[in-house]
Parts: structure tokens; sequence; C-alpha cells
């Protein structure tokens, strides 16, 4: 069982930069994938950036190409997704979710574990 735990939220303007954080206690996490999906008020859930298990292979939506990057820690068992150059688009609820041995998967469904999500608001 994995559980996942976000952190790193808030309010910025935009043009700010955040940091999110994806923690977990599970032993295994170097075996697992894991994606950052986000869900504005009134939206459905969509893809933003995923990172393989084994670090090397990460995928990330068009619209935060070149401004998002995802990375992972497996000593911290944790995943980061640094968000710059943040837009009033990117206000949502973001989430972590991971899938053992997965790639890096842009569908919802791919992913077996999830967390509460953490609320990114950017202010214009």
């Amino acid at each position: 069982q994995v559980q996942l735990v976000e952190s790193g939220g808030g309010l910025v303007q935009a043009g700010g930069s955040l940091r999110l954080s994806c923690a977990t206690s599970g032993r295994t996490f170097s075996t697992y994938t894991v994606g950052w999906f986000r869900q504005a008020l009134g939206e459905k859930r969509e893809f933003v950036a995923a990172i393989r298990w084994t670090g090397d292979i990460t995928n990330y939506a068009d619209s935060v190409k070149g401004r998002f990057a995802i990375s992972r820690d497996n000593a911290k068992n944790t995943v980061y997704l640094q968000m710059n150059s943040l837009k009033p688009e990117d206000t949502a609820v973001y989430y972590c979710a991971a899938a053992q041995y997965k790639a890096v998967g842009t569908e919802a469904r791919w992913y077996n574990y999830w967390g509460q999500g953490t609320q990114v608001t950017v202010s214009s």
C-alpha cells in the first residue's frame, strides 16, 4: 500500500513559482512511476507531468512544457513538481498519483494510488 501526501501549494502571483512535493511512506517508492494531475473547478482532471520509476523518462502536458519540471529523490521518497512562470490558468487542485513499474502514463486510470491534493491559486 502506498500513501501519498502532497504539499507546497498556495497563492502566488502570475509569473511566480511554486514547488510541489509528493511524499510517500512506502518502502518500495523507487519502483513507482509518479504522475501529477490537476483539476480546476468545474473541469475534468487533466494530466500535468509524470516521471518513470527509473527516473530517466519524463512526460509533460503541452500546456506546461518549458515551465514545469518533475523530479524525484528516492532517498527521500519524494517527487517534486517545480512550477515556474505560473499563469492564472494553472489554478487548480494538484494531485500526485503512483503506479508500480508503469510507463509515464498520461491517463488517470493507469494510476492506482492518489493523494488528497493541494490547492494552487495563481492571481493575475
